[in-house]
């Protein structure tokens, strides 16, 4: 805990951001960190809760109550060190994760929880400034060879877990870059990718070999990962997006999220956005922008065409709006249904709730407009209002409506291994191996579209299961 009154004496402060105005003319970061002083009083009102929700809250399991307490009484570099026990990456998670501790925490029955998120991240951030984050190469190597496929949030902390642990790691990434959807999937003024790239001199300094531009399945065999590895991870993400079936999707104006975020972070690196644009380069400038999706890749979708300079950006959610607040006694402490708004919300866009697509309306070959009606939901279910239809112009419209599961074309028809119900691959979550021997999976391709921090916990975890099958035992962490 912090202090025993803290939580009485000092109320909830958290970080703000730059004037959209100002941070709509770039793509960098633009939150305004918490000085030094108010973090430790925002640490001292974690409180003395007998039982800490936060702790299950977390995904990792983060020991929240022990780094506040260590933020208050100003030993930071301890409260680092705690914060690494359970988080390789919490530099990532500190910008980027919804933060599910702060909605279990105790203090958010009154709506004023820890600032947790914002001390995690200040934590970390802390530790590079000071240089306490160095690599942690193995005393001794094990002679074991380990193959990673994908490079993203799971195969990262997967991959830094065994390296630490002996073993000779080598990470398998289809993209040019490595990180995964950390990479390209999180716009730069979300989190900036220089926060990947000193983890990659780290993790490279551990022993881990990165090979970019490698795609299992199509650059290499599954079969040599087999014949030349004692273990292989899956950790290669969900990346199936889920497809809009209706009249005129086929149209070219209508495109995937993932391809209009991707190409927008290569051009921020300076690389060729061409390499991801099979069906050719796009933009919203001076469009109206229709995204299918209310969720986070479509805020991010948001944020990113209004710094692109669109005419008008629309977010449309086939579910009923949420509630402006949930019902702390029916949720608390799981995460709630409540209305969220976003950092590219607050830029400007409409939103729109309850809405059907129901054909994309073309003119000469381009998008020109999307026919909608709305829906009401009864016991579940879902039934068009009659009557209600209407159209909204759109020169380009984005899907991200989420996906089905890991791309099966490939790596995992190569292998071979055995898939759930839901089209992922089949693991458990008390050894992770998959239906072949010394196959496992971990992350999204495991468990389906998930959080960062869920990746981090799965690739840990799995590494872990990686370490004992190998050696018999292990000391890695779950």
């Amino acid at each position: 805990m912090g202090k025993e009154t803290g939580f009485l004496e000092y109320e909830r402060t958290d970080r703000t951001y730059d004037d959209p105005k100002e941070r709509l003319k770039h793509y960098k970061e633009f939150v305004v960190p918490l000085d030094d002083e108010t973090l430790k009083l925002q640490a001292a009102r974690c409180m003395n809760c007998g039982i800490p929700y936060c702790h299950n809250g977390c995904p990792v399991n983060n020991i929240i109550p022990d780094w506040n307490h260590l933020v208050y009484e100003d030993d930071w570099k301890n409260a680092l060190e705690v914060l690494h026990s359970t988080n390789n990456f919490p530099e990532f998670t500190g910008r980027i994760c919804p933060a599910p501790c702060e909605a279990s925490c105790t203090l958010n029955i009154t709506d004023e929880p820890v600032t947790i998120k914002s001390i995690e991240c200040a934590i970390v951030d802390r530790g590079w400034k000071e240089g306490w984050i160095e690599p942690q190469p193995p005393r001794e190597k094990t002679g074991k060879l380990i193959a990673v496929i994908g490079s993203g949030p799971a195969g990262l902390a997967c991959a830094q877990q065994l390296a630490r642990a002996g073993h000779t790691v080598t990470v398998f990434e289809k993209s040019d870059r490595v990180g995964g959807l950390l990479r390209y999937g999180i716009p730069d003024f979300k989190m900036e990718k220089h926060l990947i790239n000193r983890r990659l001199v780290q993790m490279e300094a551990e022993g881990v070999d990165f090979k970019t531009s490698k795609e299992v399945g199509v650059d290499v065999s599954f079969k040599s990962l087999e014949e030349n590895f004692d273990a292989i991870v899956m950790a290669g993400g969900s990346e199936d997006a889920r497809a809009l079936t209706i009249p005129g999707a086929e149209l070219p104006g209508v495109r995937l999220a993932m391809e209009f975020l991707t190409q927008q972070n290569k051009r921020n690196a300076g690389d060729d956005e061409t390499r991801a644009a099979p069906r050719g380069t796009l933009t919203a400038t001076g469009k109206d922008v229709v995204v299918i999706g209310g969720g986070d890749t479509g805020s991010d979708c948001v944020g990113t065409s209004n710094r692109q300079g669109a005419k008008s950006v629309t977010q449309l959610e086939i579910m009923p709006e949420p509630p402006e607040k949930e019902d702390k006694a029916l949720t608390w402490p799981d995460w709630p249904l409540k209305m969220r708004t976003s950092s590219s919300h607050e830029e400007g866009v409409d939103r729109d709730w309850a809405v059907l697509t129901k054909r994309v309306v073309g003119e000469d070959g381009e998008v020109a407009g999307l026919e909608c009606a709305r829906v009401e939901w009864k016991d579940g279910k879902m039934q068009e209002i009659v009557g209600s239809e209407f159209t909204l112009p759109a020169q380009l419209i984005l899907l991200a409506m989420g996906f089905v599961g890991p791309k099966k074309a490939g790596m995992l028809d190569q292998s071979g291994v055995e898939l759930d119900p839901r089209g992922n691959v089949e693991a458990n979550t008390e050894d992770y191996s998959a239906s072949k021997d010394k196959v496992f999976a971990c992350g999204d391709m495991r468990r389906g579209q998930s959080l960062v921090v869920w990746a981090i916990r799965e690739g840990r975890q799995a590494a872990r299961s990686v370490d004992e099958y190998l050696m018999g035992a292990s000391e890695l962490p779950r």
